[in-house]
Formats: structure tokens, sequence, C-alpha cells
């Protein structure tokens, strides 16, 4: 069975990059670094979302179903440097060559994870296969936007137009998922500032997990799994964050339908 790997990323400004491109030193505080940049983005666009070459990635966490197992985790450790974290997410695929389901990866976390890592000399032939060595990836390959290698659940729900495009928050807890429990892609600036890097990976890890949970329910609307499937890998799920003994797990649990 081809092993499943959910991903999400959580970022921030990158404050170093900003320096260089408008020319500034170490005395400008990073706050107030990232504040002009989102004050520049809001007269150009009316949003102070940046740009994806500017968004330093920070967490990226993961759910790995293989076999008989399930398995949630962030990569790296809280003090490790961006490029590290994004060439142990390259890593896997290479050595899993696995399935790759995300929520909205499409439009933003694989084209931050492109920039950050070209930025960062990261190396990721298999995930770059487009056929040219191995013929099984010229008609399904994880760069293509209607292949399935990687998976864009709300891309491909949405019909791929931008105007169905529906908040993970909001689906999760219409099927009776936890959804979100208490913080957002908005305060995670914030919440990295004051040195909460731990929370941001907790946050990551179950966003990651409520995204593998519309998957399953996806894949028992398409058919690749029975009701009986189903309820059976909702339940390895529930059994494995048991196992974890840990706060943000426990919440989610309680939350959890």
């Amino acid at each position: 069975m081809t092993p499943t790997l959910v991903f999400d990323i959580e970022t921030v400004p990158d404050t170093a990059g900003l320096r260089i491109l408008h020319g500034l030193d170490e005395r400008v505080a990073d706050a107030e670094v990232a504040e002009m940049a989102f004050q520049q983005r809001r007269q150009a666009t009316g949003s102070d979302f940046l740009q994806h070459h500017l968004q330093r990635v920070v967490a990226i966490s993961c759910v790995l179903r293989e076999d008989d197992h399930f398995k949630v985790w962030s990569l790296g450790e809280t003090d490790e440097n961006e490029g590290s974290l994004i060439q142990r997410f390259f890593d896997g695929i290479d050595k899993y060559t696995p399935q790759l389901v995300s929520w909205n990866g499409g439009t933003f976390d694989l084209p931050v994870l492109h920039y950050r890592g070209l930025i960062h000399s990261v190396q990721c032939a298999r995930y770059w296969e487009m056929g040219e060595d191995d013929r099984d990836f010229k008609w399904n390959n994880y760069i293509s936007r209607y292949h399935l290698r990687h998976l864009d659940l709300m891309d491909l729900l949405a019909m791929y137009t931008g105007r169905a495009n529906a908040p993970l928050d909001d689906m999760a807890r219409l099927m009776g998922f936890p959804g979100k429990l208490g913080k957002d892609g908005s305060q995670v600036w914030e919440s990295f500032q004051q040195g909460r890097l731990g929370e941001i990976r907790n946050y990551c890890e179950t966003d990651v997990v409520n995204t593998y949970l519309v998957y399953l329910r996806f894949q028992m609307m398409r058919g690749h799994l029975s009701r009986d499937g189903y309820r059976k890998e909702c339940d390895l799920v529930r059994s494995e964050l048991v196992k974890l003994h840990l706060p943000h797990w426990d919440e989610f649990l309680a939350a959890w339908a």
C-alpha cells in the first residue's frame, strides 16, 4: 500500500530576507521590519498577507499512514533552522514516494516550500520528477495541478476554482471533527515573537490531523473506503492520539464528537 503523507506548514515573516531587500540593518527590530512589510502589502493589495517567498517556515507537521501504523509529528526540533526542516520534508518524499495530501497545499504550502527550499539549497529530486527518469511520473506527479500524487483536497473539492474554496476549520467542524482549537494562522506571528514555538507546532499538528480526517471522509465518499473501513480508520486515529498523553491531543479528543 502506498504510504499517505498529510502535511501542513506554519510561517512567519522572513525578517532577515526583508532586511536584505530593503537595505535595513539589525538595529531595526524584527517586529518593526515585519510591520513595515505588512503596511506596504496593505497599500499594494489591501491585505497584509506577505508573498510566498517572504514566508519563513517555522513548523512542518505530518501525518504518515503506512501499513498498520498511524503517526503524527512535527519535523525536527524547535531550534532547528528553516533549511533543515524543509530538507527533512523532502527527504521523506525521497524515502517513501507517498501520496501527498494537503488542504490548500497547492496554492500556499508547496509554493512556499519551493521558494524557501531554493533559498536554502535544498535537494529534492524525487519530488520534482515529472517523467524524465521514471515514466510512472509522466502522467501522475507531484507538480501538475490535476494529478493526484499530490491531492490538494480544497482545490479538488472546489473543482479547481477559488470561488468555491472552503476553510478547513469550517469543513472539519461541519463534519463533526474538532477543527481549530483556540488558535488560527493569524496568531502565529505573535506566538512566534513570544517564543511559543511549541504551541505553534501543536497547532500545526492538530490542523494536519483535521486534514487527515477530512481526507478519510473523502476516501469513503469516492468509494476507496467502506463505511466500516472509514470507522476503523477513525478508531485508529483516536487510539493513537490517546497514547500520546499530551494536552493538545487531550483537548482535541475531547472536542471530537
